[in-house]
């Protein structure tokens, strides 16, 4: 199938969802870190868990909304193929990133900023008393 204008703004839609998705699991995990005093695995589990189902339920009220136009026939259905076919597939790939890839680049880069601040500090100049 080829990609119209109307596939492009279902990658457009599809870019919202998932970015949204993903702030919502990492604002909850900082949230925790911050006011719980929890530890960065600990606080983005604990955002996986709470925040599932918000995550499940946006994605998949999207996906439904997006089954008529994929599946549908008639006069005009070309036009409205495309769109369906992104969004569906889309949000299904996507759903699988969000929820697997966003905790393991959380990790990744909470672990990369304590090592660049532990280096920070290491070259800076000891004060002799």
């Amino acid at each position: 199938m080829d990609l119209s204008v109307i596939g492009i703004i279902a990658i457009i839609l599809l870019i919202g969802i998932v970015k949204k998705n993903g702030i919502i699991l990492v604002d909850f995990a900082i949230a925790a870190e911050r006011d719980r005093g929890m530890t960065p695995e600990e606080a983005i589990r604990q955002a996986c868990l709470q925040r599932f189902r918000p995550i499940m339920m946006t994605t998949a009220a999207a996906m439904m909304a997006g089954l008529p136009l994929a599946l549908g026939r008639g006069t005009g259905s070309e036009l409205k193929q495309p769109l369906g076919y992104a969004m569906v597939g889309g949000l299904a790939l996507s759903q699988l990133l969000t929820l697997y890839a966003t905790p393991v680049i959380y990790l990744y880069l909470d672990n990369l900023q304590r090592s660049l601040s532990r280096s920070a500090v290491a070259r800076l100049p000891h004060a002799e008393i």
